[in-house]
């Protein structure tokens, strides 16, 4: 296939050309008689835009290996710009695509430019000097062998995106290192929140052959080429067709997948299982058109699109915080207060002394709470020195920034105060109004209720215009979203700062109105609170809890219960009650299970499986008009669909795209739904239950 019959589609952001430039190195210098044909990969771009392989690209190192072939070399090798090899496909034209014959057209186009590097009858080399994801591993699997840079990380998380690798990895991997090992990398890497390999844990597992320091990355991957190349370096290669692991690497695979998405079964991790059981016997030939087909079959899919919306709305968002006010107006921020040192409180103060590296002061009712939590603190740094994620002298700076005192006179010279205390608006109240009298002109007041009204925190308050909200989600370290609530006095600074803190501190933020429940609790509570509905009025639980397993959530709203606590849960949906109604009814099921000291629906046994609580089982509220599954299912989507509706109407926030981001990050809605709004479009919920959809037809699905 000729690289210049592929166009991009009609529509498609023009393609940022990666360029292959082809440079002859003699291998003299590193003890062996012979030239290396070198390919770099360089996009003409900062760092901060990576190599990826469009048409034109692969076209350009279609015609570098081409030239490197006429230099009659003894090997050729390809590499990255300074610090980046390859970020993979570029998928910004996939959801332009039309036709099925595209897909398969650009997936064999990868394979034919790629497969060149592993059919030359001369070794060929990838020296991975950064970044190698998708098709970036894959190209360097194309060739006899690989060198990867101590610094770089590696994946496939076309999984992860609704894909499969396509370019050979599928294929070639599993040959390489074997069915267990490749399951891990493609599949449950993946579906752990595309894990990337480090490089010990690429040479560990086979994926490349050396591992070199950076800053002479290139002189000794040139090097480890001569030794190959003389014969005094041997790569040994094991044949994993009769390894007796692959129905069990294979059943591993599909377990992890079925937990992942709640039991349903997704096209991407079922067809990426069937590529890697297919390669035990295949070809070249055979294992690439498979790939092809499949590429094709899930490009051509709503999933898929969904995947991409998914993905380049969370990139952009973590880019660009809508309607944040200019970065200038923000304050520094030098020192920081957290008022209280249970469990959520201790991990803010982790989280904020670990990226402002700014003293972090903790108070509480007594110094034993105290503590505690600062304790706490300072146990978890020594464990990330422990496990090398930090040396020892960062961990002792960082150990002595963080102190405790039950005297709030501490907070005087903080620029930046949160309160991470009981659910108690009374209680907040009296806080602010002491730490007003405590605290700085401009020191911030910042709250992190999930869902109290943080303007009736700043009543009575001189100065109202400097509270927000800054709700975080547990567990701290890990939920990547932020929620930042503005009442109808914070000013600019104030939300300036606390977007530059957000930064500082790597999450994602939406800004919303100071409305009750935010985005996330709002949603959540009335999406469980249609489950626990139904079980009140008498559907059987098992029924219930599991009407929404094939639309692949990652937990079923009683398992969400376990994790969040059905006191934490009653206590929201009685503030969302008193503020937006009786829609949030206050389940009698679930205050039994509160007064009764209920902690869970289910209960995990030794074998891992969860079975109901029988104890909670005998709590239920017997009602006797039960619903079916699909009853549930549609109930509880269109109450989504009526409050998203809602709060699109209230300007809690400003776009749907921002309520699909919030319940991305905060809630964990699966990417390949593409949030929870263009699920709802496609479903037809959206038009049913408020007369229109959220988004324009072809966001997020086929046109």
């Amino acid at each position: 296939m000729s690289t210049a019959d592929v166009q991009l589609p009609s529509g498609a952001p023009e393609e940022v050309i990666t360029h292959s430039i082809v440079r002859p190195i003699d291998l003299l210098a590193f003890g062996y008689q012979g030239t290396l044909a070198l390919i770099t990969l360089d996009n003409g771009q900062d760092h901060n835009r990576p190599n990826t392989f469009g048409p034109a690209s692969l076209a350009s190192l279609d015609s570098a290996i081409r030239q490197a072939i006429s230099m009659k070399p003894s090997a050729i090798a390809i590499t990255g710009k300074p610090f980046i090899f390859a970020a993979g496909a570029d998928l910004s034209a996939l959801s332009f695509l039309s036709s099925r014959e595209q897909a398969v057209v650009i997936g064999k186009l990868g394979h034919d430019v790629f497969r060149t590097l592993g059919e030359l009858d001369i070794p060929t080399f990838a020296f991975i000097n950064g970044l190698a994801l998708g098709g970036g591993l894959e190209v360097g699997l194309h060739c006899t062998y690989r060198t990867l840079a101590t610094t770089a990380f590696t994946a496939l998380p076309e999984v992860f995106l609704g894909l499969v690798p396509g370019w050979g990895g599928a294929t070639l991997l599993p040959q390489l290192i074997g069915p267990e090992r490749a399951v891990q990398v493609i599949m449950l890497n993946a579906l752990n929140n595309n894990t990337m390999m480090k490089a010990k844990d690429a040479l560990s597992l086979g994926v490349v052959d050396a591992v070199y320091a950076p800053a002479d990355f290139l002189e000794k991957s040139v090097l480890f080429a001569a030794e190959i190349l003389s014969g005094s370096k041997k790569i040994e290669r094991k044949d994993y067709s009769s390894d007796p692991s692959w129905d069990t690497a294979l059943a591993i695979g599909r377990a992890a997948s079925l937990k992942k998405y709640g039991g349903a079964d997704i096209d991407a991790p079922r067809s990426a299982l069937e590529l890697i059981s297919a390669s035990r016997t295949a070809t070249r030939t055979s294992g690439f058109d498979a790939e092809d087909q499949a590429l094709a079959d899930l490009t051509m899919s709503d999933p898929l699109r969904a995947s991409l919306y998914a993905f380049n709305l969370i990139q952009k968002k973590r880019k660009k915080v809508e309607g944040a006010p200019k970065p200038a107006l923000a304050r520094k921020v030098g020192k920081v207060g957290v008022v209280g040192a249970g469990l959520m409180a201790s991990q803010l103060a982790l989280l904020f002394v670990r990226n402002l590296k700014c003293p972090v002061v903790m108070t509480d009712l007594d110094q034993e709470r105290v503590n505690k939590g600062v304790a706490w603190v300072h146990t978890e740094i020594a464990k990330l020195a422990e496990k090398g994620r930090m040396n020892k002298e960062s961990a002792h700076r960082l150990t002595s920034l963080v102190s405790g005192s039950v005297d709030q006179s501490a907070f005087s010279t903080a620029d930046f105060v949160i309160e991470a205390i009981f659910e108690e608006l009374s209680l907040k109240q009296s806080l602010f109004k002491s730490l007003e009298k405590i605290i700085s002109p401009e020191c911030i007041l910042a709250t992190n209720t999930s869902s109290l009204s943080v303007g009736a925190m700043s009543e009575g308050l001189e100065h109202p215009e400097r509270v927000i909200g800054f709700h975080f989600f547990n567990p701290v370290a890990v939920m990547p979203l932020l929620e930042i609530a503005r009442t109808d006095h914070t000013d600019d600074a104030t939300t300036a700062t606390a977007v530059s803190i957000g930064k500082e501190l790597k999450k994602t933020m939406v800004i919303t109105k100071d409305a009750p429940g935010f985005v996330v609790n709002r949603l959540l509570i009335r999406f469980m609170g249609e489950i626990t509905d139904a079980i009140d009025e008498g559907t059987p639980p098992e029924i219930a809890d599991n009407a929404m397993r094939s639309v692949g959530l990652p937990m079923t709203p009683f398992e969400l219960l376990g994790l969040v606590g059905p006191g934490v849960a009653l206590h929201v949906s009685q503030i969302l009650n008193k503020n937006l109604g009786p829609r949030y009814r206050v389940s009698p099921t679930m205050k039994r299970f509160v007064e009764n000291d209920i902690r869970a629906f289910y209960i995990k046994g030794e074998d891992g499986k969860l079975t109901p609580n029988s104890q909670a089982v005998a709590l239920i509220e017997k009602g006797n008009t039960p619903s079916t599954s699909e009853q549930v299912r549609l109930r509880a989507l269109k109450a989504l669909a009526e409050e998203a509706r809602m709060m699109l109407d209230e300007k809690v926030v400003s776009t749907a795209s921002e309520i699909d981001t919030c319940m991305l990050l905060g809630a964990g809605w699966p990417m390949l739904l593409g949030g929870i709004l263009p699920y709802l479009d496609r479903e037809g919920i959206s038009e049913d239950a408020s007369g229109e959809r959220f988004h324009p037809r072809g966001v997020a699905s086929l046109p």
